[in-house]
């Protein structure tokens, strides 16, 4: 089974805690680690970001990081290497998040091919038009026994995100608002509404909450509506400033429960 679905399944009532960085940094070299210390410290699930030029859903933290990544000499061929060297030492689910454009230019076929060889189970690929997910890229990523994670937002109509449920596996991604990424310090009504709204439809897939989770409060929030958060700015900006992902999550752990 899918290391993702084992996750969902195997979870029962435990709120889930995923985490995004970016590949390549704070060093070239330092993807590997990073990825291992947080499965030592008890993270469920991680997002490796592949470092994309133009990334246009993300806010200024997470694109200074994919800056410096590309500028680290960070690509997919790198990514694929490093992963592939741990892939016996990893348990839990590895998914990578990166834009189309590096995806098409590797070839669909050959980018779920080396998801497998390097022990990646699934990827978000937030500019992926959904016709063109269901029409390119599911058929091939479900013969790889991959899964393609979608986002849906405040905005997304009930009809959509139904149609998303009954077409994807694995989780839905459940932006907090429809802005770019970034910490935030609280949740307003508007925002919990739309949590319980979501809530409401009882859907198929589990959700995990992700965009603006950087404290107790928003972590809470986020796990009191969903299967787990996901935190990805915070992170960033920490492991940024330490240089070591084991402080970065001292950090983070440390500004989640104060």
């Amino acid at each position: 089974m899918n290391k993702i679905n084992t996750l969902f399944a195997q979870r029962g009532n435990r709120k889930l805690l995923s985490l995004y960085f970016c590949a390549g940094t704070p060093t070239l070299d330092s993807t590997t680690s990073t990825i291992l210390a947080m499965q030592r410290r008890g993270i469920d699930m991680i997002e490796v970001g592949i470092p994309f030029s133009d990334p246009l859903a993300d806010g200024p933290v997470i694109q200074s990081a994919a800056t410096k990544a590309l500028k680290n000499g960070m690509n997919l061929h790198t990514l694929f290497s490093q992963l592939t060297s741990i892939k016996d030492q990893v348990e839990i689910p590895l998914i990578l998040m990166g834009y189309l454009n590096p995806i098409l230019h590797y070839g669909i076929e050959e980018f779920c091919k080396s998801c497998v060889e390097s022990g990646v189970s699934g990827m978000i690929i937030p500019d992926l038009p959904f016709k063109d997910y269901m029409e390119q890229v599911k058929p091939v990523a479900d013969r790889y026994d991959l899964r393609v994670i979608m986002l849906i937002t405040p905005e997304t109509s009930e009809e959509r995100i139904r149609f998303i449920d009954e077409n994807t596996d694995g989780f839905i991604y459940m932006v907090s608002s429809a802005a770019i990424t970034g910490a935030q310090k609280s949740f307003d009504e508007q925002k919990q509404e739309y949590f319980r709204r979501i809530n409401d439809m009882t859907l198929r897939n589990a959700r995990m909450i992700g965009f603006g989770i950087s404290n107790k409060q928003t972590l809470q929030a986020a796990q009191q509506n969903a299967a787990g958060a996901i935190i990805g700015s915070k992170f960033v900006t920490l492991l940024d400033e330490e240089g070591d992902a084991d402080r970065a999550l001292d950090r983070l752990f440390e500004a989640l429960n104060a």
